[in-house]
């Protein structure tokens, strides 16, 4: 009985808005015009019972009326003052600033709107920051590396033996494989990438995937040719043989390899790698787990694991680029999927949930 009272009042809460002048633009300014012709008709009344002059009573009645629509119009522009000057604060690249919510009639509703808005400005301004940085800083340490070698070769230090070119190829694969991922990224923020998703065998395809993984180019799709760990075996499981899934096969190539290559590299000596495929729910979906036996992902690092450079806290990293997982994520989220850290009694389990049917990209 309770709740039906409480919906009910919110209804009545809800149907009186339009009349209410502290949550309706419109009904203060028609409280403004009522409060005015009020204050005008009884300062006539009081001219008739007190033999005032019109003209004196009409004096009166003009101030009253400016001073209380001044008062008012003040009141109902104060918000769109301070989101002016907050606007202007935003130009000259001061994200920080938010507008008071004083109000609950229409202009507070356009500063909470405002203020969402200049959060995510901001968040949009930081990320790019970021993104500056660590691509910065991503792009010196293969170049200087490179550099150096070439550098010894040139000045005697070291000769030119198919060793030291070997460092050398390794730098520029490196070079390579990020500049292939950042165009992957640059893909995902411009919403050029479009998916062509039919329906596959599951094992076939998983076999195929895993295999170019164990000769070492496994790397997302770039097309390095890093050497693979011979000491990793990867392993497949797909039940039954003959399950079919309905996805995008080059994105989710790269979700599998770069899911593989990240599992590889976290991967103690000895340690197995396996590739679990099982039909899910719908007509189509695909229940996709890559399992390794490593030290796991520490549980504060879970959320954040697939965002972008985020190399969390894995003992014995390898320095990689910290994007793998973040292409896995945006090729997952592409097919109206979802991809976590999943509990695991040993080491690290990425579960992958693609539902079969794609959802139109628009």
């Amino acid at each position: 009985m309770n709740r039906w009272w409480r919906r009910v009042g919110a209804r009545v809460w809800a149907a009186l808005r339009p009349w209410d002048p502290y949550r309706s633009v419109k009904a203060a300014l028609a409280a403004l015009v009522l409060m005015s012709v009020l204050i005008t008709t009884g300062l006539v009344i009081l001219a008739i019972h007190s033999a005032t002059e019109l003209r004196v009573i009409t004096i009166f009645s003009a101030i009253a009326s400016l001073l209380i629509t001044q008062i008012v119009a003040n009141n109902l522009t104060a918000p769109l003052r301070e989101m002016t000057a907050v606007a202007r604060a935003m130009a000259g690249g001061d994200y920080s600033r938010r507008v008071a919510q004083v109000r609950r009639d229409e202009f507070g509703e356009l500063a909470e709107t405002f203020n969402r808005m200049a959060a995510d400005l901001a968040a949009a301004d930081r990320h790019r920051k970021e993104l500056v940085a660590n691509v910065s800083h991503e792009l010196r340490t293969p170049i200087a590396a490179l550099r150096a070698v070439l550098e010894n070769v040139v000045d005697g230090v070291s000769a030119a033996d198919p060793e030291t070119m070997r460092l050398a190829l390794q730098q520029t694969e490196r070079l390579g494989k990020l500049v292939s991922q950042l165009l992957d990224l640059s893909r995902l923020d411009s919403g050029a990438t479009r998916l062509d998703a039919k329906r596959f065998e599951v094992w076939p395809y998983l076999s195929a995937v895993l295999k170019t993984a164990s000769l070492g180019m496994g790397t997302g799709g770039t097309g390095s040719r890093s050497r693979a760990r011979a000491d990793v075996p990867l392993h497949l499981d797909v039940s039954p043989l003959e399950l079919t899934a309905y996805a995008d096969g080059e994105r989710l190539h790269q979700v599998v390899a770069n899911l593989v290559d990240n599992a590889v590299k976290h991967s103690p000596p000895g340690g197995r790698v396996t590739v679990r495929a099982r039909s899910g729910v719908a007509p189509g979906s695909l229940e996709l787990d890559v399992v390794d036996e490593g030290p796991g992902i520490p549980e504060a690092d879970r959320i954040r694991v697939f965002e972008r450079f985020h190399r969390g806290s894995h003992p014995g990293g390898d320095g990689g680029t910290g994007l793998g997982l973040a292409i896995a994520r945006w090729a997952v989220d592409l097919h109206g999927g979802r991809i976590e850290v999943a509990e695991s009694p040993r080491g690290c389990r990425i579960h992958v949930t693609l539902p079969g049917a794609v959802p139109a990209v628009p």
